[in-house]
């Protein structure tokens, strides 16, 4: 009842008898999403503005938003809740509305992108981890621990770094993966200044990584660097 109550109020019109918010929402019944605008997708998110501000100009706010601006709806992986609401229109309930969506669509391209998951195709694992990673702020190095037939058995987080680099110890690594009796185990991090080139230190690690795994008969089968929409396999690039 309450919600049917607050599409009619969305829908509401002004003097000259035009649709205020619900406008997108008229446009989207008639034409499908796929005709409607970035600005008024966010629009029937938001649902309502306020008396002189209807949703879509909130929209519009919102992609004017610094690090919306620069890199598109992928953008609103990064904007905080503190910055939506500083929006005219926008409280909390609403800027916690438009995170869970961004959320919604990283989880969704993961699971395209999980049908077609092979841990013997960097460019597979790289594309199914994409998502997930190249929108952190941070460095995030992640050990995947695979069985006899290369399938993941398990995944530990071993560490978040500053924005620059990560601190990885080869005896956690290891630990992790004879905790699960991994066969096989990868490496995977993200570069948050988007150029998944390797650094010295990237080298170095996973030389001493590849070593010591060979030592104890649990290879290091690649190493895989994400940035933003591209990756660098330590397999493909035959440093490893």
């Amino acid at each position: 009842m309450t919600d049917n109550v607050t599409d009619k109020n969305d829908r509401k019109k002004s003097k000259d008898g035009a649709p205020q918010d619900g406008l997108p929402y008229e446009k989207f019944l008639r034409l499908g999403a796929g005709a409607l605008t970035e600005a008024e997708l966010l629009a029937i998110i938001i649902r309502t503005g306020t008396s002189d501000h209807p949703a879509v100009e909130i929209g519009k706010e919102i992609l004017e938003l610094p690090s919306v601006k620069e890199d598109g709806l992928n953008g609103l992986h990064h904007v905080t809740v503190k910055e939506l609401t500083g929006i005219r229109g926008i409280g909390e309930v609403k800027a916690v509305k438009i995170k869970c969506l961004a959320e919604l669509s990283m989880r969704m391209a993961m699971m395209t992108a999980k049908k077609d998951l092979q841990f013997l195709h960097p460019s597979s694992v790289a594309r199914y981890y994409m998502e997930r990673m190249r929108h952190e702020e941070r460095e995030r190095v992640l050990l995947l621990m695979l069985d006899t037939r290369n399938c993941l058995i398990g995944e530990e987080l071993l560490s978040i770094g500053t924005v620059k680099c990560s601190m990885l110890s080869p005896r956690e690594v290891f630990v992790a993966a004879l905790k699960v009796q991994a066969v096989y185990i990868m490496l995977l991090h993200n570069h948050p200044s988007g150029d998944p080139s390797p650094s010295r230190e990237d080298i170095k690690a996973t030389e001493n990584i590849r070593k010591i795994g060979g030592m104890i008969d649990v290879p290091l089968i690649d190493h895989i660097i994400i940035g933003d929409k591209n990756y660098m396999s330590f397999k493909e690039a035959g440093l490893l």
